[in-house]
């Protein structure tokens, strides 16, 4: 019976040290969100206003007859996949899910290499037939400026060499308590309708059409790198907190099993020293 004893006591002392853990991530994770939201709102923004003059510049191009490869394609075969996905896990479904869906694209698109934006997409992919061509491992923790421009210059390096075409995998933040994976062309850019105005474009419209294209892009990647990482601590954040309440709910049926079989030892400690006690008296 008090090894019995010793063993829950073990037992809850574990689960009250990982309780701990998973308390200590949940803040962690919920300060991330915060941090991260604020980032993405800002940067949402940006990518709408640019895309919305870059819609005008491409009109203008249009009826001056030039053909962009940003805008038109490459008409090459192949597809680059950009893939954005943790570093480390312990975010629920958040893992799975985006890997899942970039294979599906990859095997829809093929043939098609892979850009793998996390760990776990580096050792998902690198286990597959697909080629990976380039690896952002521990990169992306603070999505900035510089991480979205050399990605984006790594996807206009295959654009058109080895890729017709780019698509990104990741999850779209919605909300603190809603993520949905998300699956988005890159190149050539899809642009939203682009009206009819007269521009004065300097010094000519093939070089402004290239220099706001590649800053649209690079301002599009930011953006996905900021909707990945705060879907990822949202996820995280949920993942801990279910684990933190498995480990009160565990905690509690423990206690009482603790109880129980304590209170068990002490019934049948007395009863020995009951009997023990009533032998005296009889042989007395």
């Amino acid at each position: 019976m008090s090894a019995r004893v010793r063993q829950i006591r073990r037992r809850i002392g574990n689960v009250r040290h990982v309780r701990q853990i998973t308390k200590a991530m949940y803040t962690i994770a919920a300060t991330q969100v915060v941090r991260r939201k604020r980032a993405l709102l800002s940067a949402r923004p940006f990518t709408e206003a640019a895309g919305e003059i870059l819609a005008g510049v491409a009109a203008a191009a249009r009826r001056e007859g030039l053909v962009h490869p940003l805008l038109k394609g490459t008409g090459r075969p192949g597809t680059a996949i950009l893939v954005v996905n943790a570093d480390r896990g312990l975010c629920g479904p958040y893992v799975g899910d985006v890997n899942r869906a970039a294979v599906a694209l990859a095997r829809e698109k093929a043939p098609a290499v892979i850009l793998a934006g996390g760990e776990k997409a580096r050792l998902h992919f690198r286990r597959g037939p697909w080629t990976v061509t380039h690896a952002y491992v521990h990169a992306l923790d603070h999505p900035s400026l510089e991480t979205a421009q050399g990605i984006a210059a790594d996807l206009l390096a295959l654009y058109g060499t080895e890729a017709g075409e780019a698509y990104a995998v990741y999850t779209y933040f919605r909300g603190e308590l809603a993520q949905v994976v998300r699956t988005e062309r890159l190149l050539p850019f899809d642009l939203p309708p682009g009206g009819a105005r007269d521009l004065l474009i300097e010094p000519d419209l093939p070089r402004v059409v290239d220099a706001l294209g590649r800053l649209y892009l690079a301002g599009r990647v930011l953006r996905i790198l900021l909707e990945a990482k705060a879907s990822e601590h949202a996820l995280r954040r949920q993942a801990m907190k279910a684990a933190t309440d498995n480990a009160d709910e565990l905690l509690e049926k423990l206690t009482l099993a603790y109880n129980k079989a304590r209170q068990h030892r002490i019934t049948a400690e007395l009863a020995d020293i009951m009997g023990g006690a009533e032998a005296l008296r009889e042989e007395g």
